[in-house]
């Protein structure tokens, strides 16, 4: 296993005042001139720099990449009560704004998968692409429902009556979403970022993805779409994963064989697939550089090299 590289180094980072939302912090990275933007969105109870930050070098070969902190985790926006997808949807909206980057590609990871499908919903003019990884329609009956359900009434109990934890982090239910097998030190550096996010408002967070849903409207989809499917993810069931894919119009689909944590166990396969669900949504005239030795290049350091369908 290659050892995460969570630097921040090349990066820009854009303190946001965002007018009746607050402050947040957006990380930029440079691409090519005149590149696509992509803004990567990161899944619950984790943040932009443990989801994210390993890929982007080989991202930014090709496009210009922002990423932020989603509400209420890391250095996001403070939490709304209650969480509400559509409305981290709308703050990404308002940041891409404020930020005068025009269109961009959403890329998102797990809850941030949902996000990205709100956003082309709700700003459909500021969608170019969707690019959809390890994630669903909905959440339905997957391990991270079963640990919201299970968790929220100790977590409302806690807020309620016992105030001293109050500063519990998403660390201690987080750790049931990551893999088993997981190196212990990949997995306390996860658990650490995890820490910083307060466990009330990450059971928050999952309840609003649990209720989540696309299936009436995702087949509308009028932009690029990809798929990245994690083939043996327990938290995600590839089965609703494939039902995600197979929903969305001219859908490109890249399969890894790995789990929900293949950005922290299995970072050559996560690049490789990341960025060949990236460059199939971009039309070839933009690309910038050979798709094929740049994949190539990111799966070397120990994962293989996605299969890409279209269908």
């Amino acid at each position: 296993m290659v050892q995460a590289e969570w630097s921040r180094e090349a990066a820009c980072e854009h303190v946001v005042d965002l007018a009746g939302r607050g402050r947040t912090v957006v990380w930029d990275w440079s691409g090519p001139a005149g590149a696509p933007v992509l803004v990567l969105l990161h899944g619950v109870t984790l943040d932009a720099e443990v989801n994210w930050f390993h890929v982007v070098p080989a991202l930014r070969r090709h496009f210009r990449v922002l990423a932020l902190d989603l509400r209420g985790h890391g250095e996001g926006l403070p939490a709304p009560k209650p969480y509400c997808l559509e409305d981290c949807a709308d703050d990404v909206a308002a940041t891409v704004r404020e930020l005068g980057v025009g269109s961009v590609i959403p890329v998102g990871y797990s809850m941030g998968g949902m996000i990205a499908q709100a956003f082309w919903r709700r700003h459909p003019k500021l969608t170019t692409g969707l690019v959809l990884c390890a994630t669903a329609r909905n959440a339905s009956g997957s391990l991270l429902e079963r640990v919201s359900s299970m968790a929220m009434p100790f977590v409302v109990s806690a807020v309620g009556w016992l105030p001293p934890l109050f500063p519990m982090g998403a660390d201690l239910i987080g750790a049931a979403l990551l893999d088993g097998e997981l190196d212990p030190g990949a997995r306390r550096r996860a658990l650490a970022h995890m820490h910083r996010t307060p466990m009330a408002t990450a059971l928050a967070a999952m309840h609003a993805a649990c209720e989540f849903s696309s299936h009436r409207w995702i087949g509308a989809v009028d932009v690029p779409a990809a798929v990245m499917i994690t083939g043996r993810d327990r938290v995600v069931p590839p089965s609703r994963q494939w039902e995600l894919a197979r929903a969305l119009p001219g859908c490109a689909i890249v399969h890894v064989d790995a789990g929900h944590g293949v950005f922290l166990d299995a970072l050559g396969t996560f690049t490789a697939g990341v960025l060949q669900a990236c460059l199939a949504v971009v039309p070839d005239a933009m690309v910038h550089g050979r798709a094929d030795g740049q994949v190539a290049a990111a799966s070397s350091e120990g994962g293989s090299l996605p299969i890409v369908a279209t269908g």
